[in-house]
């Protein structure tokens, strides 16, 4: 047993030493070949993913040495010209819109009354055209306390959108617009200074869109402006105050007002025997183009011509202006060709009657989209009016200002060599000699006052020819004639809505008539179709 054990521990011993004796260079080619294991490893897992520069499941090519990879991010390109002009655009489109705390936009055809207090009998202050912006500064039950292009005011709810629907139609309505800083700025035909190229006047604080710019002139929609006395910005179209007497002063630089009683003639040339082309009524105003030497060159309506400077004749100055703060009122300017004349204040209203271009009418009442006109103080049997008249102010189609009295065009008829055209020139030359003068109702003179039928009764009877004082009975006199072929000196009458003959006028040639036209009016001249007629008589007999 014990030979045993010493030769199991003697075996043990054995064993030992000869582990203690391997050689290092064994242990450093164990080390190599698991580093090379580990690399191949890591190569493998690395082939499983898809490396920036490798393959995409044997389908990518491998990337060249220097090319870009993913991971080098090229620059952003510069915006072109017309973008960046774009998002210019955009900016100052939103910077207008957000300059209104409670931006408003109103929704009618045509314009809007801003009234003095919230009511539809309040005092008309402003007007607001559709698509025109506000401040909303309070809302009282139906109608707004707005603030909008200088104008304080109310305007009825029914016509208002505010809010984000507001906001968003704005996005189309921001123009870029010129906005008048002087009172009173020319609107011109051209971009040059010519007296005889004004064609209208801009008011300080006025917007207008602006169609292009050049050499210090503003093209407008109407004509051009100085660049000088307007400022171009971005922005949304606002109020403008009522036209007051004064304004109407101030479209005129050199006012002349006529001081005859009744016309004062508008000569081609500055002398006496002078071609007769225009009138200008009793307190009627026009600018002075020149003076020379006893007369004035003026620019009247739509006459350019000449008038006496006597000033037994003419006023100019100071004495112009006294007159014109005196004699200017409210009128309805028709800009439109012809337009409908409705009994009551509304299109399903019937049209009675027709008016036309370049006529100003005296307004009676101001409704939201409507105007009450004077159109004549018609000839009724017991005196009565019945009829009443209303225009509606959609599409611009009529503008309501203070106004003055301007030169019409007239041209007297030719004195031909045969007795019967003599004589009617003789009559109509007869009836001019009154106009200016007042109408009053039932009366016959032609110098204290005479109303339609009572004004050719009396000019008729100083050349032998008898009719009655109503212009219903007067309609049946004579023999009918057509408007081709009337002539000065014939009756030309026109009717209520209920189609009855109630006011008449003596055409005078050229176009036109002469008649008692109303209280306001007077003896006037005016436009033979400035309404619809109905009927044309030859009363004279020839």
């Amino acid at each position: 047993m014990l030979e045993h054990k010493d030769y199991i521990s003697s075996l043990n011993k054995a064993r030992k030493k000869r582990n203690q004796n391997i050689d290092p260079r064994y242990l450093l080619i164990l080390l190599a070949a698991v580093i090379v294991v580990g690399i191949i490893v890591l190569g493998v897992k690395a082939a499983m993913k898809e490396p920036a520069s490798g393959r995409a499941s044997g389908n990518r090519p491998v990337q060249e040495a220097g090319a870009a990879t993913a991971s080098d991010a090229q620059p952003a390109s510069e915006p072109s010209p017309e973008e960046e002009a774009a998002r210019k655009e955009a900016e100052e489109i939103q910077k207008t819109i957000d300059s209104y705390s409670n931006l408003g936009i109103v929704q009618v055809s045509g314009y809007l009354n801003i009234r003095e207090t919230p009511s539809t009998d309040g005092k008309i202050i402003g007007k607001l055209s559709g698509d025109g912006a506000c401040e909303i500064l309070q809302t009282e039950g139906d109608w707004s306390h707005i603030t909008s292009g200088g104008v304080d005011g109310y305007i009825s709810n029914q016509y208002l959108i505010s809010g984000d629907e507001a906001r968003e139609k704005a996005k189309e309505l921001v123009k870029l617009r010129a906005t008048v800083t002087t009172d009173n700025l020319n609107i011109r035909q051209a971009p040059e200074l010519d007296p005889s190229n004004v064609v209208g006047q801009a008011l300080m604080g006025e917007r207008y869109v602006v169609l292009g710019q050049q050499d210090g002139w503003i093209q407008i929609e109407e004509g051009y402006i100085s660049a000088d006395y307007a400022e171009v910005s971005y922005s949304l179209n606002e109020g403008r105050k009522l036209d007051m007497k004064a304004m109407a002063i101030n479209q005129y630089d050199n006012l002349v007002i006529s001081k005859v009683n009744n016309y004062l003639n508008v000569r081609e040339e500055p002398k006496s025997d002078g071609k007769i082309i225009g009138k200008m009524t009793s307190k009627a105003a026009g600018e002075v183009l020149e003076t020379l030497d006893g007369w004035y060159k003026i620019k009247s309506g739509p006459i350019i011509g000449y008038i006496s400077a006597d000033p037994q004749y003419t006023a100019t100055g100071q004495e112009a202006k006294d007159i014109a703060m005196q004699t200017a009122t409210l009128r309805a300017v028709i800009n439109t060709d012809v337009l409908n004349v409705r009994t009551e204040p509304t299109t399903d209203a019937k049209i009675w009657t027709q008016i036309v271009k370049d006529e100003r009418y005296p307004v009676v009442a101001q409704l939201d989209g409507w105007v009450e006109i004077e159109l004549d103080s018609v000839d009724e049997e017991d005196g009565t009016t019945t009829d009443k008249a209303y225009i509606s102010t959609r599409d611009n189609n009529v503008e309501v200002r203070y106004a003055l009295n301007e030169a019409i065009k007239f041209s007297p008829a030719e004195v031909a060599a045969n007795n019967a055209a003599s004589r009617r020139s003789q009559i109509v030359n007869y009836a001019l000699q009154f106009v200016g003068n007042p109408y009053v109702w039932g009366g016959t003179s032609l110098t204290k006052g005479a109303d339609c039928s009572g004004f050719t009764m009396s000019v008729l009877s100083k050349f032998g020819v008898s009719l009655p004082h109503y212009s219903g009975s007067q309609a049946k006199m004579g023999k009918a004639v057509t408007s081709g072929n009337m002539r000065p000196g014939d009756l030309i009458f026109y009717a209520g809505s209920g189609g009855q003959v109630n006011h008449v006028a003596m055409y005078i040639g050229n176009g036109q008539i002469v008649h008692a036209a109303s209280r306001k009016s007077g003896i006037k001249i005016s436009t033979w179709n400035y309404r619809s007629p109905v009927a044309i008589r030859n009363v004279l007999g020839d």
